[in-house]
């Protein structure tokens, strides 16, 4: 009760940001729904869909950091407000898509620009600008698990319309949902009205974007962790994107789709709720090589026998619970290292590198399975790839950890 008092001042500000987090990523991670009937109704195939996707989280990743500069340069609320209409455009070209041009310019371009603009960095950036630091990974946990109730909206609603009218009329239920992000995005951008925190003399706040990016490329940990969050969105994205597919091959109702995903959003409230608050008593990036040795484990149990409905929404779930619990873990460790006013930028550079992960595991998902005709290969890999990740992780956390406070800029 302590904690919400001291937090209903900015109330509005923590709601907009988990709204606008919520839809963005409740119906991008819903897109593989329609990746079937799309792929089938204008003769595309599963790579090129997965090609899409993959070019969309190139863009999201690569203009992260600038989106990031930008927020602190003319505020977050054009930042966001910009992105959640860029959403509205994209889908509305996704939907109207006759071609690969379509696809790729509406479900790729577009929505990749959109979520550089109101994903994770951005809403995270927000909510840790408006809170104390006592509280402030408790409500970038909580932050990220209100952001994943959007795929127990968008994921049935994706399926029933995708089902009953056409896998263009479930893009158009998407479009319905995002067009509630606008409002979100102006409300969340009242923490420009906030005080900017004050920076210390010699700390990486007062420096230049330029100055700061050089000192966080020049931190081992932050190096560590950049590169393990690679083989976290190669992870995620070949489960969202192939997951469908994979079982519709194996002969599973296509309603378990849905629900697999709805298990993962579900469960990724607690999820990232719990690492929220265990980022504030250990050390955040132990717990980061953990979850990824931990989803690793739970993939080759997945994958390495034949999918049941109920073996499906246990992966599902034991998933969820390990999906975005890395967002609080990773955003405070950034503001750990590096301090508060260029936190959106710098995360976003490690977001970059999770971006191009999700790149391999979309897009090579799907060549794996054009070429072979399954996602075996495909799962062993992402398997072997993030226990090394986590195993690399953990050590260097161990050996390692990051100081208390931001390092002064060298001189």
């Amino acid at each position: 009760m302590a904690i919400l008092k001291e937090l209903r001042p900015v109330m509005p500000i923590l709601i907009g940001a988990s709204v606008m987090l919520s839809l963005g990523m409740g119906v991008r991670q819903s897109f593989g729904l329609v990746m079937q009937p799309l792929t089938r109704d204008i003769a595309l195939t599963v790579s090129d869909f997965a090609l899409a996707m993959s070019v969309q989280n190139l863009a999201w990743g690569f203009l992260q950091p600038i989106a990031g500069a930008l927020a602190v340069r003319l505020g977050f609320r054009p930042i966001m407000v910009g992105g959640a209409a860029l959403y509205v455009a994209g889908l509305g070209l996704f939907s109207r898509a006759d071609g690969m041009s379509g696809v790729m310019l509406g479900g790729g371009v577009l929505i990749g620009m959109a979520l550089a603009c109101t994903a994770s960095a951005i809403s995270l950036a927000v909510g840790a600008r408006a809170v104390p630091a006592r509280s402030r990974s408790f409500v970038l946990g909580a932050i990220t698990a209100t952001g994943s109730l959007g795929a127990l909206v968008s994921a049935p609603l994706g399926q029933t319309l995708t089902t009953d009218f056409g896998w263009r009329t479930g893009l158009l239920g998407f479009l319905a949902l995002t067009v509630f992000m606008l409002p979100a995005a102006w409300i969340a951008g009242r923490v420009d009205r906030l005080a900017p925190p004050t920076p210390a003399s010699g700390d990486i706040s007062a420096a230049s974007p330029r100055l700061a990016l050089g000192a966080a490329l020049r931190n081992p940990s932050f190096l560590v962790m950049t590169a393990a969050y690679f083989v976290c969105g190669m992870q995620l994205l070949f489960i969202t994107t192939h997951l469908p597919s994979y079982l519709a091959i194996c002969g599973m109702d296509p309603s378990l789709s849905a629900g697999a995903l709805g298990a993962i959003a579900l469960f990724n409230v607690f999820g990232s709720l719990f690492f929220g608050w265990a980022g504030g008593h250990w050390s955040k990036l132990g717990l980061l090589g953990g979850i990824y040795i931990a989803r690793s484990i739970v993939l080759a149990c997945y994958f390495a026998m034949p999918p049941t409905p109920a073996s499906t929404l246990v992966f599902a779930s034991a998933m969820g619970f390990l999906w975005l619990g890395v967002g609080p873990l990773v955003a405070g460790s950034v503001v750990e290292m590096f301090g508060l006013r260029w936190q959106a930028m710098i995360q976003g550079v490690a977001f970059m590198s999770h971006q191009v992960g999700s790149f391999v595991g979309a897009l090579g998902g799907g060549l794996l399975f054009d070429a072979l005709g399954s996602y075996d290969l495909a799962w062993r890999l992402g398997v072997a790839m993030g226990l090394t990740a986590g195993l690399v992780q953990v050590a260097f956390a161990l050996l390692r950890p990051p100081p208390a406070s931001p390092r002064p800029i060298p001189a």
